[in-house]
């Protein structure tokens, strides 16, 4: 049995000071682990630490790979580090937990997958939306057939962090973020967790992808992750070369259909994830700017409204939900949990539920025949 005592017992380095950095720290320390290290280029990292009171700064995160006092390392930074970072802390003996996508082809995502199973390590992807309370109900709810079989799944992820021009982040650059954008930012967030609802992978893609900013302005300087433009602010302005939103036609491997609409120019939607799930019995939906909803669709009776950690919601979530209902969990949460579930396996007991790197190997075969089915305009198997 493992037990919180256990998981404390580990130590987190953290790789990567921006946005998301920050929010993986915060989790661990909710789950009492450790954060002994962290790592970002030139004054960053100091400057991180002392905010966030950890002990120990690197600048080289080789340094960090070789410190004693870490035993998981969190990757959070841009894209094109994902590969070399991740098979370094594997082969220094580290567990690892790394940022979607994995890395920036099949090719470098098929060496980590090797190199996970030669060295033994626990190897997680960071597709928190598995954690959702809903989420693992839905996946419940497919796997004992409460659904029946699933005809077909529909849904969207929308935000509006990059609606004007003058918005910037490195996830606009291909050589930083890739080829995709919008898709593989959090288009992937919605595949994952359909594919995890659904207990199958999807097999293949029809997908038109679109570009709303020919050209936007950048900032002089460094812009942080949903930062806000600066009036007094000088910018340059650059070819966009990446996709702004997108519409997927999806095929899964039980046979079920599905169709995504990604979209980081929605404006009013600031991190809006929507699931439902059409089965043969009745259908289930959820939205993540509601997460202690879980709605059902009747064809011959009333429509069902359950609250999370209630009778009528299910007892999918159980071990991952620590608050009753009304006591919102949501976005911070699913890190918190997803975490959970990965130091237990480091710990010894793996429930399976997290996305390990076979499936971040998946998600990113997803995305190039993404790009294969833009170029072609035609279904292209993964």
């Amino acid at each position: 049995m493992i037990t919180s005592s256990s998981i404390q017992s580990l130590r987190a380095g953290v790789i990567g000071t921006g946005f998301i950095g920050p929010v993986h720290v915060e989790a661990l320390r909710r789950l009492g682990v450790a954060v002994t290290a962290i790592c970002d280029v030139a004054e960053l990292g100091t400057k991180a630490a002392a905010k966030l009171r950890i002990p120990q700064a690197f600048s080289d995160y080789r340094e960090l790979l070789a410190c004693p006092e870490v035993d998981v390392v969190h990757i959070t930074t841009p894209n094109r580090f994902h590969a070399e970072m991740s098979l370094a802390a594997l082969r220094a003996g580290k567990h690892v937990i790394c940022e979607k996508p994995l890395a920036m082809n099949t090719r470098e995502t098929a060496q980590i997958v090797k190199t996970v199973r030669a060295t033994r390590k626990v190897f997680a992807v960071n597709y928190n939306v598995r954690f959702y309370p809903a989420v693992l109900q839905l996946h419940r709810l497919v796997a004992q057939g409460e659904l029946g079989d699933i005809m077909h799944v529909n849904g969207s992820y929308m935000q509006d962090w990059l609606f004007k021009d003058t918005d910037h982040n490195w996830r606009l650059l291909p050589q930083e973020g890739g080829k995709l954008r919008a898709v593989a930012d959090i288009g992937t967030h919605w595949m994952d967790a359909a594919s995890f609802i659904l207990g199958a992978k999807i097999t293949s893609v029809f997908a038109d992808l679109a570009t709303w900013h020919q050209q936007r302005r950048r900032p002089l300087g460094e812009v942080q992750t949903f930062a806000k433009a600066d009036a007094k602010m000088k910018y340059a302005t650059y070819k966009v070369q990446t996709d702004d939103f997108a519409s997927v036609l999806l095929r899964f491997g039980n046979g079920a259909r599905g169709n995504l609409g990604v979209s980081q120019v929605a404006a009013g939607r600031k991190n809006c994830l929507r699931i439902e799930i059409y089965g043969a019995k009745k259908s289930a939906w959820w939205c993540s700017e509601e997460p202690e909803w879980l709605r059902f669709g009747n064809r011959d009776g009333a429509n069902e409204t359950a609250v999370r950690a209630t009778p009528a919601f299910g007892d999918g979530a159980v071990g991952f939900m620590d608050y009753p209902p009304g006591h919102v969990e949501g976005f911070p949460d699913t890190f918190k949990m997803n975490f959970r579930a990965i130091y237990s396996a480091i710990a010894g007991t793996d429930n399976g539920l997290y996305a390990t790197a076979t499936d971040g190997h998946q998600e990113v075969a997803v995305c190039e025949a993404i790009i294969r089915s833009h170029q072609s305009q035609s279904w292209t198997k993964v």
